[in-house]
């Protein structure tokens, strides 16, 4: 770690540092922390079993990090060492079965106490309005992980669903609205509002299920592109002669790469 830190100091350098890392701010460098994060390389890497290339993923995530507590301890605000003795801290307050000899009755008391820890986290260190209850989810999120962690914390507030079944009906009951937004001609931005509101809806249902939405559809997306990209040579194969193909054909090749996937 003290081997990163010194690289990231000299990269840092007024006179014999990087000339790119030299001029980086918060600002600057913050679109390549969301580039990072959200072209979901590491996740890709677990998806293929590739460690060496998850190795390698986790290291471009740790320097971001380094980064940020760079130019932090540049202005005097904090180093790498606060940072790392912050969530430590965090842990160590969060677990207190673990590191204080607290005892629970159960797996659902300890979770409950750990919601109240949060809440306790939060109110010593929010500084937005306190009646906004999700002030500190950031906006910078993707919308379905934001849209998760916003459900999250509704459920704290005990409004929730108490299973999973009843939200199966109300993803029915959004998607009737959809149908009736659009074919009652309703405005661009009511329709809008209706696919917003069956997004959330399913986001919920993910979350009682316990399925990551966010991870979810990045799994479900790779694999339609992967079917895609089969499926046109299925039909590229089939079909030589054709210049652009009919919907009925590369169906049929969708059918068939859905068969392969099966045997």
């Amino acid at each position: 770690m003290n081997k990163l830190l010194k690289i990231m100091q000299q990269l840092r350098d007024p006179e014999t540092g990087c000339p790119w890392d030299q001029k980086q701010s918060f600002d600057s460098i913050f679109p390549y922390t969301l580039e990072e994060v959200h072209e979901v390389e590491v996740g890709d890497a677990i998806d293929r079993g590739d460690m060496a290339d998850l190795k390698g993923e986790l290291g471009d995530l740790l320097f971001q990090i380094v980064f940020y507590a760079q130019l932090a301890d540049e202005r005097g605000e904090f180093n790498f060492q606060d940072v790392v003795d912050g969530i430590s801290d965090k842990m160590t307050r969060r677990h207190p079965h673990v590191f204080a000899g607290k005892t629970y009755a159960s797996e659902a008391e300890q979770k409950a106490d750990w919601q109240v820890i949060k809440q306790q986290e939060r109110s010593q260190t929010r500084k937005d309005s306190k009646d906004d209850a999700f002030a500190d989810i950031t906006q910078s999120l993707t919308a379905l992980q934001r849209s998760q962690k916003v459900l999250v914390r509704a459920s704290e507030y005990d409004f929730d669903w108490q299973s999973w079944k009843p939200i199966i009906d109300k993803v029915y009951e959004e998607v009737d609205e959809i149908i009736e937004a659009v074919e009652e001609g309703e405005p661009q931005y009511r329709i809008e509002e209706e696919v917003g509101d069956l997004f959330i809806v399913v986001t919920n249902l993910a979350r009682h299920l316990n399925v990551d939405a966010e991870n979810a559809a990045r799994k479900s997306s790779n694999k339609f592109a992967k079917r895609f990209n089969r499926m046109m040579e299925i039909v590229k194969q089939k079909y030589p002669d054709c210049d652009k193909f009919e919907l009925e054909q590369m169906s049929e090749g969708w059918e068939l790469v859905k068969q392969e996937e099966k045997a």
